[in-house]
């Protein structure tokens, strides 16, 4: 039997339809998520200078759940920022390009170690880390700078980024909107990434190498492009010191991991054991390469640092906000203001959809990667990953199984399409390092993924 629907119900599923329409046409979401918030709070209670407040409230909410992981990013980039000023990512690279002696090797190479570094310090530093030193030596034994960007792009901003393991920034966003644990859908999510990140990978590796055959794709060695680091101050690291930290990340960081399972770190426990490793590693590094002014480099790393985190994280604030009066956030934003069978919006949608159509397993899991991809294409990949949360719950009350796997499903989709392999939002950090053009890049992924998006779904239909 249904729950009864009530006017807040109604316009909270119109808001969702204007937000994916709007999504489709490639605009922007920020003001219908704020008109979603003002429109649910006018209409609860009645309000005007109540349902203004709520705006800023939700906003609060939001902020206040993200916090956590805006953060640890902000951190992260501020640390990866003083491993490239100082020299020292030059010294952890290097050890891997001794295995890169064919255009094979080096696709493959390049694509794994960009993967592992993502999980810790994400794509876009990762990008920075990587392409000065793997780069040119990939053009040197063949490969062309468009197939570097390819590796580079798929394994960080796909595979990496759409689990995000270690730093659990994309499933904490999915978990929260769909209403379960942080652990289920990282767990739910491995088959679907091995699946997605296998497929796509060797489809984009096979096309490459047939146009590599062909002569359509040509090495240009003049198309690597250094990233400017700026004017730094000078550092005083010796050759020793530099081996020292660099060999000292790892061990921490690997540290953090067997930590992690041994004392069953998730979510935000995990969130923070990165941040803090990370910042003493900062610390370090500021301290022992600049001379006397290490106080001061540190704090220009933090500023660089959150400077990227509000940036990448300053559209999804009031798209989280919006879907957190979904559930959660609807009695601290608003009030008490829903009936008092409800379970909260978002659930109370998915009852009455169950009640009144039978949804199976494969459209369920269609409709996840429709979502995922949809909500993708204003390239950020995180803005709409609360929505792949939500819907999951839907369908899932519906189907009765399965809110993990549709949760993860809509997550890889969202964060392949747009954060990202398909808009440029995230191609041009790896574009640009590159020498290539980002729609160009866009253009070579395409297929790649779209065939890994249908052998991922088609699993999935399996696994709900």
């Amino acid at each position: 039997m249904g729950i009864d629907l009530t006017s807040l119900h109604w316009i909270y599923l119109a808001f969702i339809g204007l937000i994916i329409l709007f999504m489709i046409f490639r605009k922007d979401t920020t003001i219908i998520c704020i008109l979603g918030i003002f429109s649910i709070a006018l209409v609860a209670t009645g309000s005007l200078s109540g349902s203004i407040s709520s705006i800023f409230n939700s906003f609060i909410f939001a902020i206040t759940e993200l916090l956590s992981t805006i953060l640890v990013i902000s951190i992260i980039v501020a640390m990866s920022k003083g491993l490239t000023s100082t020299g020292i990512n030059d010294v952890m690279i290097r050890p891997f390009t001794t295995f890169i002696r064919t255009p094979t090797l080096a696709y493959w190479t390049i694509g794994l170690v960009m993967m592992f570094i993502s999980w810790f310090f994400w794509p876009s530093p990762a990008v920075a880390l990587l392409g000065a030193v793997l780069v040119p030596v990939a053009l040197r034994v063949g490969l062309p700078a468009l197939g570097i960007a390819m590796a580079m792009n798929l394994f960080g901003h796909g595979i990496a980024l759409s689990g995000d393991f270690v730093i659990q920034a994309a499933p904490k966003l999915t978990a929260d909107a769909a209403g379960i644990p942080v652990s289920d859908v990282i767990s739910a999510s491995i088959p679907l990434i091995i699946v997605m990140g296998v497929v796509t990978t060797v489809t984009a590796f096979i096309f490459l190498k047939r146009d590599m055959k062909n002569g359509s794709l040509t090495v240009d060695t003049n198309s690597f492009v250094n990233v400017d680091q700026g004017e730094e101050s000078p550092h005083h690291l010796s050759s020793k010191w530099k081996k020292g930290i660099a060999i000292l990340i790892p061990i921490l960081f690997a540290l953090d991991i067997t930590a992690m399972v041994i004392f069953d770190l998730q979510g935000g426990d995990a969130t923070a054991l990165i941040g803090g490793t990370s910042i003493v590693i900062l610390l370090l590094i500021s301290l022992s390469a600049f001379k006397g002014k290490g106080l001061e480099k540190t704090t220009s790393f933090m500023i660089d640092g959150f400077q990227f985190g509000f940036k990448v994280f300053g559209p999804v604030i009031p798209i989280a906000a919006f879907f957190y009066l979904g559930d959660s956030g609807f009695q601290t934003i608003i009030g008490d203001f829903l009936p008092t069978t409800s379970q909260g919006i978002v659930n109370d949608l998915g009852a009455s959809l169950a009640a009144v159509v039978p949804i199976s397993k494969a459209v369920g899991a269609i409709t996840l990667t429709t979502v995922g991809a949809i909500t993708g294409l204003d390239g950020s990949g995180f803005s709409g990953i609360s929505l792949a949360g939500s819907v999951a719950n839907l369908f899932a009350e519906s189907i009765g199984s399965g809110i993990a796997t549709l949760t993860a499903l809509g997550q890889v989709a969202a964060i392949w399409v747009g954060g990202g392999t398909l808009v440029p939002w995230a191609l041009i950090p790896a574009a640009a390092i590159c020498g290539v053009d980002p729609f160009e890049l866009a253009r070579r992924n395409l297929l790649p993924v779209l065939i890994g998006l249908t052998a991922t779904t088609i699993v999935a239909m399996f696994l709900i």
